[in-house]
């Protein structure tokens, strides 16, 4: 974990109290849920305290909550975000995770824009990693986004946590789930076109991951899911800007291609994946 300095006195008494943890500053916000950048009041531990309103779960979301909290109480993978504990409190359901300095790939790509290959590599590498766990618990995430995957630390030794379970549940082999849920520039074609789904869906937000990072930008853009879908539909290759696909190692721009798969009959499977040749380049550079 990459060392920061405890909070200064003058600033925890400026800030709520929650239990045995002191809330510092709001590092995230969604529809459901709120995170805190937090320290532990004994130990001076950081952590981020994501606060889940039950008010707003449907019975949907509430089956969500609990598949999340089930699964990472059994895991400790290190591309995985660690669930340290959970509690309830005035309505809230608490998680207690361990806290990413580096933040989120998302600001990681605003900040570095495009990254070499060989990151993206590594970055794919520890992502699948997280994803193998995910798969041998027969779960699909069905939310994954550059704002979901979170980096150990700021510098170039930065470790890829898989995180926010909110919208995962459980899919065995042969089994389809019918949900519309995720984010519209990383959501398969499939979901967007409300038919049944099974875990390739994740491998499609892989995918669009994947593009963003070598090229800078998500493959399909959108403000709504109907533009998107428009998008994807219209594509006959890959939108790579000229000048990066030329500098692109051929099986980068294959494993992105064989991710994008329109049709999910044809789309790599999670095994596929994990051992596809890009990988193999990655373990020889």
């Amino acid at each position: 974990m990459e060392p920061e300095s405890k909070p200064s006195l003058s600033e925890l008494s400026s800030t709520a109290a929650l239990g045995d943890y002191v809330l510092i500053s709001e590092v995230g916000e969604g529809s459901f849920s709120t995170v805190w950048k937090a320290v532990h009041r004994e130990s001076g531990e950081v952590v981020a305290l994501k606060q889940v309103f039950l008010s707003r779960l449907n019975r949907h979301l509430k089956n969500c909550l609990d598949c999340e909290i089930k699964f990472l109480s059994t895991v400790c993978h290190p591309n995985i975000v660690r669930l340290l504990k959970a509690f309830q409190n005035d309505g809230c359901i608490f998680l207690v995770l361990e806290f990413c300095y580096g933040g989120n790939l998302a600001a990681y790509i605003r900040q570095h824009g495009r990254v070499q290959e060989q990151i993206a590599r590594k970055f794919m590498q520890q992502l699948g990693a997280g994803l193998e766990i995910l798969h041998s618990h027969h779960l699909i995430h069905r939310d994954l986004k550059p704002e979901n995957i979170l980096l150990s630390r700021s510098d170039d030794d930065a470790v890829v946590k898989v995180a926010d379970f909110g919208l995962s549940r459980s899919l065995h082999p042969g089994d389809y789930a019918e949900t519309v849920c995720g984010s519209p520039l990383y959501m398969a074609p499939e979901v967007l076109q409300f038919e049944r789904y099974d875990g390739k869906v994740d491998m499609w937000s892989v995918g669009v991951i994947l593009f963003e990072l070598l090229n800078g930008c998500p493959p399909f853009p959108g403000r709504t899911n109907v533009q998107v879908l428009k998008n994807i539909k219209s594509c006959t290759c890959l939108p790579f800007d000229q000048l990066i696909l030329s500098r692109l190692h051929p099986d980068s721009v294959d494993m992105c291609s064989k991710l994008l798969s329109q049709n999910p009959v044809h789309r790599l499977s999670f095994h596929e994946f994990y051992s596809h040749r890009f990988f193999k380049v990655f373990e020889k550079s």
